[in-house]
């Protein structure tokens, strides 16, 4: 269709197996892998990429021939007008809808960049850190206005970081990132000093929930 952009990614790759064809964009869905685990990540990018495609009105399709046989993604977007029909609209400026300073503190960098380009797409100014350490630091350097923690963090986890920023930075609006949403995981978190909890993958609207875009 004319008013419809394709893409294609293909690869000779591991392929899907049948099975897992239908839920490969579901969180935390791999093949199997060995105890090390070094062909495979968290089982989280092929779910970001959906949500990403979703963000800017696409759809995305995934299709294999099986075990060794490679994968097609296949990516589709309607097209946008040419520049001389676009209209311009009078941009918000509410404070509700005002670019924030954000700080992500996350040591998966696949995971650290998808989100950092889901909120800079959402108007944001995004800064990274990739351990609990690194993240502490940042916050007192860059003081902004929301940190996004991801629990499990090397050097500091990320509920130690959540203690030690409130112990010194303030009023910072601080988020946990977690692959567990058990009613103790969340309480976990508001002991430790957070002040919203989201469980990965997180969409577009929870993460505005989450750093005060609706407020």
């Amino acid at each position: 269709m004319d008013d419809v952009a394709e893409l294609q990614v293909q690869d000779e790759g591991f392929g899907i197996p049948p099975e897992l064809l239908r839920k490969v964009f579901e969180p935390f869905t791999q093949g199997q892998q060995g105890l090390a685990r070094s062909a495979g990540g968290l089982g989280l990018g092929l779910t970001l990429v959906r949500r990403l495609t979703e963000l800017h009105g696409g759809t995305i399709e995934a299709r294999s021939d099986g075990i060794d046989r490679g994968s097609t993604f296949t990516l589709r977007f309607h097209r946008l007008p040419t520049p001389d029909v676009i209209r311009l609209e009078t941009e918000d400026r509410s404070p509700a809808n005002r670019a924030r300073r954000l700080l992500i503190v996350e040591d998966n960098p696949d995971s650290r960049f998808a989100l950092r380009v889901l909120l800079e797409t959402l108007g944001h100014e995004v800064h990274e850190a990739n351990d609990g350490e690194a993240g502490v630091a940042a916050t007192l350097a860059v003081r902004p206005d929301v940190v996004l923690i991801d629990v499990g963090l090397p050097r500091l986890d990320g509920y130690e970081v959540a203690r030690r920023l409130r112990a010194e930075a303030g009023g910072i609006r601080l988020v946990a990132l977690t692959g567990y949403g058990q009613s103790e995981d969340v309480q976990r978190a508001r002991d430790a000093g957070f002040d919203c909890h989201l469980v990965k993958p997180a969409s577009a609207e929870q993460l505005r929930a989450a750093i005060g875009d609706n407020e």
